[in-house]
């Protein structure tokens, strides 16, 4: 592990997400992923050890820990299960951060406790048909009508959309502005007008459902309106900088998973009279795959850090997610290449891995969205 000075309350948060990790979570990991089941004994577990809300203060329900102690829950929680993982992100730092940032007392003690007990589930819409990496380009729209505002539209790719309870969902309430037009919203997934649609296929993180959602003249109360008119756009970012650290720790678990199954097999499969561990060429590639998952924990701590310390964090946020994410499925590859064709079979979780793996290189922002960042911040930064 990296020489970081962790608490001892760091620790045991480390400790108990593992220990919950093997007895909960890998057990069943493979089945959920293979039957497209959604986990919901071990979210609703996760709530009660307050893994749901970890960085809610304990006045609105949650745990009231630092960010560093819930990335060093997620990563060892992705070792066991990335689908578990992301619904545990998603709620964390995509639902509960904004409300705990930008809403009013009365959204807070409404909203939070709920989220943080594991009572509610959340989910974030932001992404729409023609509207991933250009939000501001959204054609959801919210008019105001009185006392309500009337949203009307598509989301996609919408994580947690079958099952959650709660929505933070931006629309544009002046299209004439464009992103300074955009407002977020609290919703609740009952509210009429809201219409679940198509459940995606997807390769990976299969034991999530990704949604798409639709709008019909949904009526949700201006009380709900999260921060003011127009400042949708800064709470998306806001929402993403920070979330893009936890699906950068996501990428750390797999990747360590799937670091710790090929030394596990190399140890044990033999090939012309010894362990496959005793032949060079691999164990050059378990010092690059160590080097690389090593390498992405660092970037992913300090981060973390930085955000704790209320320093801006935009450029480590996406340099970690981007290494991270490419280093995830780096390791997968040689992972199943170790393996050879047991690799490429059920019969091992390498293959799975490999699946989870990928979707850390598009959700929350895009590889090449985290280019543009990084670049913009490093031009802005050397003269």
């Amino acid at each position: 592990m990296p020489i970081i000075n962790l608490s001892e309350e760091q620790k045991m948060v480390r400790n108990t997400s593992r220990e919950f990790t093997e007895n909960e979570i890998k057990p069943v990991a493979a089945i959920n992923d293979r039957e497209h089941k959604f986990p919901k004994e071990i979210i609703d577990k996760l709530g009660e050890l307050g893994f749901m809300g970890m960085n809610v203060p304990e006045q609105y329900g949650g745990s009231g820990l630092d960010y560093l102690s819930y990335i060093l829950a997620l990563e060892e929680i992705c070792k066991g299960c990335a689908s578990t993982g992301a619904i545990m992100s998603v709620n964390n730092s995509l639902v509960s951060a904004p409300l705990k940032t930008f809403g009013n007392e009365n959204q807070k003690s409404s909203f939070l406790k709920d989220l943080a007990s594991g009572n509610k589930l959340g989910c974030f819409m932001l992404s729409e048909p023609e509207a991933g990496s250009d939000a501001a380009s959204m054609k959801t729209t919210a008019t105001l009508d009185g006392d309500n505002y009337i949203l009307n539209g598509t989301k996609s790719w919408i994580t947690n959309g079958a099952e959650a309870d709660l929505a933070i969902v931006f629309a544009s309430t002046d299209r004439s502005l464009k992103h300074k037009g955009v407002s977020a919203f609290i919703v609740d997934m009952k509210t009429p007008g809201v219409n679940i649609g198509k459940l995606e296929d997807k390769l990976g993180i299969r034991a999530t459902s990704t949604a798409q959602v639709f709008f019909e003249d949904c009526k949700v109360p201006a009380q709900n309106l999260l921060g003011s008119e127009g400042e949708g756009f800064k709470i998306a970012l806001y929402t993403l900088d920070g979330g893009r650290i936890g699906i950068a720790a996501q990428a750390v678990g797999i990747a360590q998973a799937a670091l710790e199954e090929s030394v596990r097999y190399a140890k044990e499969r033999r090939a012309f009279g010894k362990t496959i561990s005793d032949f060079q060429g691999l164990q050059f590639m378990i010092a690059d795959m160590a080097t690389r998952v090593e390498a992405s924990r660092l970037l992913v701590w300090q981060a973390a850090v930085m955000k704790d310390r209320d320093e801006r964090y935009s450029k480590q946020s996406a340099m970690a997610k981007l290494f991270a994410a490419e280093t995830a499925m780096w390791v997968t590859t040689k992972a199943i290449q170790i393996h050879g064709g047991y690799g490429y079979t059920t019969d091992y979780p390498v293959e799975r891995y490999f699946r989870d793996a990928k979707i850390t290189e598009i959700y929350e922002g895009t590889s090449e969205i985290q280019r543009i960042v990084i670049a913009r911040e490093t031009l802005k930064e050397i003269e």
